[in-house]
């Protein structure tokens, strides 16, 4: 089965998929529940300057969302857990049992560091009998030969903090969990402690390497909503433990679309196929119906799922983002931390907002508007009512803001 979209649907279809578009899909701690299933994973970046990654893709979509929503999720009902799938990421807690074989991959890769049966053994004692730890308050000093699973990069002859070397190796097999954070500062504690039960020790689903990788597949494609079979971003991190080229790539979406799993779909003006769930073809037949949504105005984080592959956007939406926290302030075109926003059925600019949260008031640095995105009333009562949104999530109250400028 094939169907076809005109660029204006498959816009709708995109922003109805991530629950941006018409009255919000996902509301309070269920919703982030029901969104963080959907989506298969959040992305965690550390950096804070109006929020952290995760929180800033949770409350562009989930109404009365809060900081400590996400929290409570993670480190009091443990309904959400931290570990890798699209980078750091933040995981619904019954996806645990489908990462052991990536956990035995990482227990594997211990063999390969003398020290590391030693420390580990010093390490499990010590947290069984003192609970969670950091890795400043772990009793383990010195450095180690370490080549950290996190990251895969890095020097093979090189060495590290041997405590902290001990509790990402533990971490990442799954031995232990976070169990909480201080900032960007990590608890670790037994992972029994921390995982339910029902999900510690559960076999894995899906045995098979192909079975996994389709799995993984479907995940992403799902996460953004509409994606193509390319050498996309979005299939970063797949490859962790066994080989995820283009090859193993097209043999997952064959393999999900015989089993109808997968629908793919055309978009007119676009060379080559894109690829939906089966499961949300009545959103795409929604998208395509003269069907009229109530606009939203939200801003989008710079590693949401909806932005992972940014030359899809740029295809499918004309609107070309690049995150510049990493470029050197005089080769920024815009800011360090500036998030696009979204309102109605297309980006319409990009907003630096930078809360001060010791006066409890956030600066709206700038607003840049796309070429062609005309200033008025409506659009301009918009934004503002998604920057005093904004500035509630930031725990902030009042608003300095200036006009929009244009970018024709």
């Amino acid at each position: 089965m094939m169907i076809t979209l005109s660029k204006t649907a498959a816009r709708r279809f995109m922003l109805l998929c991530q629950g941006l578009l018409g009255e919000r899909r996902f509301v309070g701690k269920e919703g982030v529940l029901d969104y963080v299933r959907q989506c298969g994973c959040i992305q965690f970046d550390p950096v804070d300057v109006c929020g952290r990654n995760a929180e800033l893709t949770l409350q562009s979509r989930v109404g009365r969302f809060t900081k400590k929503m996400l929290y409570d999720l993670l480190y009091k009902d443990r309904l959400l857990f931290d570990y890798l799938d699209k980078e750091l990421a933040i995981l619904p807690v019954e996806s645990w049992p489908y990462f052991l074989r990536y956990r035995e991959h990482c227990k594997a890769h211990a063999a390969q560091f003398p020290d590391m049966a030693g420390l580990r053994k010093t390490a499990l004692d010590y947290i069984k009998a003192h609970g969670p730890v950091e890795s400043s308050s772990l009793p383990i000093e010195g450095k180690t030969r370490w080549f950290s699973a996190i990251h895969w990069s890095g020097n093979w002859h090189g060495e590290t903090n041997a405590a902290r070397a001990v509790l990402e190796q533990l971490y990442t097999a799954g031995e232990l969990a976070i169990h909480h954070k201080s900032g960007t500062r990590k608890s670790y504690d037994l992972a029994e402690r921390c995982i339910p039960s029902e999900y510690l020790n559960a076999p894995d689903p899906l045995p098979g390497a192909e079975e996994h990788l389709e799995w993984r597949v479907m995940k992403r494609i799902g996460a953004v909503g509409l994606l193509w079979d390319r050498n996309s971003p979005a299939f970063l991190g797949i490859s962790g433990f066994a080989r995820f080229g283009a090859e193993e790539r097209k043999r997952a979406v064959s393999a999900l679309l015989s089993k109808e799993l997968l629908t793919e779909a055309r978009v007119e003006g676009i060379s080559g196929p894109f690829y939906l769930r089966t499961e949300d073809l009545p959103l795409a037949e929604l998208a395509a119906s003269p069907a009229e949504f109530k606009p939203r105005c939200e801003f989008i984080a710079p590693l949401d799922p909806f932005l992972w592959d940014r030359k899809l956007i740029e295809s499918i939406f004309g609107f070309s983002y690049s995150w510049e926290i990493y470029v050197p302030a005089e080769k920024r075109e815009f800011g360090c931390y500036v998030l696009p926003v979204v309102y109605g059925e297309r980006f319409i600019g990009r907003i630096e907002a930078i809360p001060d949260r010791e006066a409890g008031v956030p600066t709206v640095k700038n607003v840049w508007l796309e070429a062609g995105v005309r200033k008025g009333k409506r659009l301009s009562a918009a934004v503002r009512s998604a920057a005093e949104r904004f500035a509630r999530f930031n725990g902030c109250s009042g608003l300095v803001m200036p006009e929009a400028s244009s970018r024709d």
